[in-house]
């Protein structure tokens, strides 16, 4: 995924919290991997009211394969889009591409009701189907649709999810998940009617636990072209989404306690590739 690093320079070191974790997560929150990860949010304010993203690190994994389905984050900011040097894709619009391959959109406006990211970007095959899924089972609505993309969300003060037509949809190693915090008794009724209509469900109802925080329930759907969406309990949603103040300082002392390549390396062994 994108890297830490490259997350803290675009997000002005805007580090919500880090954590680490002996094993794997029992709703795969770090991938098909069993061994030591880590996650670290990062965004522009509280996580109950913005778009952040949850960055992901495998120990044993050096890299992973990037596939075609995420296509940009939306990033609204006159300030930021000042500072950024990158390629002018369109008028008032920078695109800056990460060293992970990832796309950020920059756009030189004022921040929109949902806060500085607007919004993401992400392939469809099937722009009817897609749209079908998401309004009719998780409950989003559709704002603005063509015949080559659709932008939808729960609401226009929060961040949007567009899809754009695409031949192909290919999620790689590299793939993702896209999380919503609900009303904690919408959980089950969502998992039901995914289930009702045929659509995969990947993680039905589970409770998750951290130490020393709030146990949180989860369910993790499948849309029609593999992509996993994750429904939060809004409940334990609130405690764990608190802004930890220590959690850029763990993050920095995490990458400089990091010494699995070193670890491999004295076994003869290279980490390996997703």
């Amino acid at each position: 995924g994108i890297n830490a690093e490259y997350g803290k320079q675009w997000y002005q070191r805007r580090v919500r919290g880090h954590e680490e974790f002996k094993e794997g997560c029992d709703a795969a929150c770090n991938g098909p991997y069993d061994g030591m990860w880590s996650k670290t949010m990062i965004g522009y304010g509280n996580e109950d009211e913005n778009f952040v993203l949850e960055l992901t690190y495998n120990y044993g994994i050096q890299s992973y394969k990037l596939g075609n389905d995420f296509l940009c984050l939306h990033i609204q900011d006159r300030e930021i889009y000042r500072k950024v040097e990158g390629e002018n894709v369109a008028e008032g619009v920078k695109k800056v591409t990460s060293s992970d391959g990832y796309a950020f959109l920059i756009s030189d406006a004022e921040s929109s009701q949902a806060g500085k990211v607007s919004g993401i970007s992400l392939a469809s095959t099937n722009l009817e189907k897609t749209t079908e899924f998401w309004c009719e089972i998780l409950g989003l609505t559709a704002f603005n649709t063509s015949s080559n993309e659709v932008t939808l969300g729960f609401d226009k003060s929060q961040a949007f999810v567009r899809f754009v037509k695409s031949d192909s949809v290919d999620h790689a190693t590299a793939y993702g998940r896209v999380a919503f915090a609900v009303p904690e008794e919408d959980l089950l009724g969502a998992q039901a009617a995914a289930e009702d209509a045929g659509h995969k469900v990947l993680t039905p109802m589970l409770t998750l636990k951290t130490e020393g925080k709030a146990d949180v329930s989860v369910v993790i759907f499948s849309d029609p072209d593999g992509y996993e969406i994750c429904f939060v309990g809004d409940k334990g949603f609130r405690d764990l989404s608190k802004i930890d103040p220590k959690g850029n300082q763990l993050l920095d002392d995490a990458m400089d306690k990091d010494k699995s390549s070193e670890w491999f390396a004295k076994k003869g062994k290279k980490k390996g590739s997703a």
